[in-house]
């Protein structure tokens, strides 16, 4: 909060520049790069930045997304521009400002704290591997963005983007409206312009969700492809960073920069071989001839259907040949996978807290929990740790039922569900709405999950899901999910891309105090009343 509270003060003290300040709403990575040819610097634009979240974020409509700004930005920014001036830029994302979830560590003076109290003081001062590539193509690391605590895996009653640090984010369609979780922060952040896009974390839902409720890409990447050291995990067998943009685009440019190997993250062995610029093959023919295969869930509420119908008709129109999918039986899944998360959460948790800095004193799992309990008043005012409880019980990751567990979501996820579908309709890639409308943010019951989800399916095989917006229902954001077997993001991508550029369906927001659903709820009136 002190790091959040000074940098702002940083942002509004320091005089204006002589010149005028550029215009950074809805602005895409290529225009901020125009920006900087025609005069402006990347410090001009990253102050404009900082006043946008001073003015918006704590301010205004009181979004609470950024949990942490840089101290070092404006610096960073200032390197850019001289080596710009000096004709040595590093890159397409030289001098952008990015945010980056506040479970993803970076060098600079602030806290990796996952949202909680517990990890106020985790200042590692080291690079996760995934920020050091963006840092070494001339990002600015702008700040950190708030989210579910722990990475909403520590109740089945938790209310997605609240933390005990951060307190709640608020969506900026719709302001009593979930941003979801967990990286939530980062979805709200980038739908408002706090920054040019950001970075999230997705376990099962946490890049796609966010992106779809705020009305953006995000992109789940094939498992592998970027490294997780030095991110606070939940399952190793699920946990991956992901890109979050208002644009195909800049999502790309994103995703282009964050893959490579990490020898200290053996499942990213060959992710060098993957390496390649994903925005360079983007195309609006992409679609024509493409194999989809359609999903169309149970219990969509009408307003999404129609959106979705919408979408298909525009895929259509595009050349694609739509092929209807039958939905496979999956029994056990969700309770495979909750399994998995349990036991590796555990392991996994305590390697990472072992890693910490001496000022951090919950060195286990059952640290943070004892934790918790004498802070109750904090931690938990509104929903407990029995996930966190549950986890603790299990036995270990030799653990005979874990084991079978995950040999078993993997089996129901990858072979008898996306594989099969994809096989059993001879198509490329499915798609499907992302998520149904943002419920309220409630603090009693908790999330309510209604209507359909694509992420679990690509998020316990490992495969790559890319969400695209498709528009408003009842005015909230909806998104269309393109989703493919492994190693597929430059087909998803170049999908996306095609999609984008026909149906132009983002709406920017209006930080409305709820949805915009007309005038029905007032009633016709009887005449003369």
């Amino acid at each position: 909060m002190r790091c959040l509270l000074a940098s702002l003060a940083l942002a509004v003290a320091v005089p204006a520049m002589a010149q005028q300040a550029p215009r950074i709403e809805e602005a895409s990575i290529e225009q901020l790069h125009a920006m900087m040819a025609q005069g402006s610097s990347s410090e001009a634009i990253t102050r404009a930045y900082l006043a946008r979240i001073a003015a918006m974020d704590r301010a205004g409509p009181t979004l609470r997304s950024v949990i942490a700004l840089n101290p070092e930005a404006i610096a960073q920014a200032q390197a850019s521009d001289a080596r710009r001036t000096a004709g040595t830029p590093l890159g397409p994302l030289d001098g952008v400002p990015i945010l980056i979830k506040d479970n993803i560590e970076t060098r600079d003076p602030m806290p990796t704290t996952a949202g909680s109290l517990a990890l106020k003081d985790n200042v590692t001062r080291r690079d996760a591997p995934v920020v050091a590539r963006l840092r070494a193509g001339g990002a600015v690391i702008l700040g950190k963005t708030n989210l579910s605590e722990w990475a909403n895996i520590r109740s089945t009653n938790a209310m997605s983007g609240w933390s005990a640090i951060g307190g709640l984010v608020r969506n900026p369609y719709a302001l009593d409206r979930t941003a979801c979780g967990s990286s939530s922060g980062s979805g709200a952040a980038v739908a408002a312009s706090f920054a040019a896009a950001a970075l999230g974390t997705e376990t099962d839902g946490s890049v796609v969700c966010p992106a779809s409720i705020n009305g953006l890409v995000g992109l789940k990447p094939t498992i592998g492809l970027v490294s997780r050291t030095h991110i606070v995990p939940i399952s190793h067998s699920q946990d991956i960073a992901g890109p979050m943009a208002r644009s195909v685009r800049d999502t790309a440019i994103l995703f282009t920069a964050m893959i490579g190997s990490d020898p200290a993250d053996p499942t990213t062995k060959d992710a060098d071989a993957h390496r390649r610029d994903y925005a360079a093959g983007l195309s609006d023919t992409a679609l024509k001839g493409v194999r989809i295969g359609v999903r169309r869930p149970e219990g969509m509420p009408p307003h999404l259907s129609a959106a979705y119908d919408r979408a298909l008709a525009v895929l259509k129109a595009e050349g694609a040949v739509l092929v209807e999918v039958a939905e496979p039986r999956l029994d056990g899944l969700g309770e495979a996978e909750f399994t998995v998360f349990k036991t590796e959460l555990k392991a996994d948790l305590n390697t990472y807290l072992a890693t910490t800095p001496p000022a951090v004193t919950a060195r286990t799992l059952a640290d943070l929990i004892a934790f918790n309990q004498a802070h109750a008043d904090t931690e938990m005012p509104f929903f407990a740790q029995e996930i966190f409880e549950q986890a603790q019980a299990t036995k270990g990751l030799d653990d005979a039922a874990y084991k079978a567990a995950r040999a078993t979501s993997l089996r129901l996820a990858g072979a008898e569900g996306i594989d099969a579908m994809l096989k059993a309709a001879d198509v490329q890639i499915l798609v499907e709405p992302t998520y149904a409308q943002a419920w309220l943010s409630d603090p009693i019951y908790g999330d309510q999950y209604n209507g359909p989800s694509a992420s679990t399916l690509p998020a316990v095989a490992g495969y790559p899901h890319l969400t695209v917006p498709m528009g408003l229902a009842d005015g909230l954001p909806v998104g269309l999910s393109f989703i493919g077997p492994a190693y597929s993001e430059a087909l998803l991508l170049s999908a996306g891309y095609d999609y984008e550029q026909a149906s132009h369906a983002r709406v920017p927001p209006r930080y409305l105090p709820t949805a915009d659903v007309g005038a029905g709820l007032e009633g016709a009136g009887r005449p003369g009343f």
